[in-house]
């Protein structure tokens, strides 16, 4: 059964690539602006973001089984997704700073005949850092394009205090444990 990443992401990539598992990627083309005004809850949204990633991938290779995912910020009501650029994640990481907010990861995996989607909801505390501080992290890591300005993977761990989570992998963007669970159940074979 061929395996097919429907995102862009080379976090992603890069995560799916430590399985050993042959892949294929491929732009899913989903305009994320439209869902993200239907005022969604957040855990709801990366749902459907995710779900649609992978539909709309599903149109193109009905006979695969595809992996979609979305990844936000939920904090004080508010999602934050990519910054876009470095001024804006240094205004998301100011905001973020000395509290804690949610890092929802959602993916989902359609088939043939699976369909499944699964949501991570990691809680995370930041330290309490001043402007200087966060600016120089952002010019380092330029975390522009990471939901919430900030890199785990690299010198953003040392932006905070404390993460709780069920599944570590779910902050680079899959959360790999329960990917493998839905794969397994989807049909395919795992090294």
């Amino acid at each position: 059964m061929q395996l097919i990443l429907a995102s862009t992401s080379t976090y992603r990539a890069e995560q799916l690539r430590r399985l050993g598992i042959p892949f294929a990627q491929e732009d899913p083309q989903v305009d994320e602006d439209i869902l993200k005004q239907a005022g969604l809850p957040s855990a709801e949204l990366a749902k459907r973001l995710a779900l649609e990633k992978a539909f709309q991938v599903q149109q193109r290779f009905p006979t695969a089984l595809i992996i979609g995912g979305d990844q936000l910020v939920s904090f004080e009501g508010d999602v934050l997704g990519k910054p876009g650029s470095n001024e804006r994640a240094v205004q998301q990481l100011l905001r973020l700073q000395g509290t804690s907010h949610e890092l929802i990861t959602a993916i989902a995996v359609l088939g043939p005949a699976f369909e499944e989607v699964h949501c991570n909801h990691t809680r995370l505390t930041m330290r309490a850092l001043d402007e200087a501080v966060l600016r120089r992290y952002v010019e380092y890591d330029e975390p522009w394009n990471c939901a919430g300005a900030y890199k785990i993977e690299s010198r953003g761990i040392a932006l905070f205090e404390s993460i709780e989570s069920t599944d570590h992998s779910a902050i680079t963007g899959i959360p790999l444990m329960e990917l493998t669970s839905l794969l397994r159940r989807a049909g395919l074979e795992l090294p």
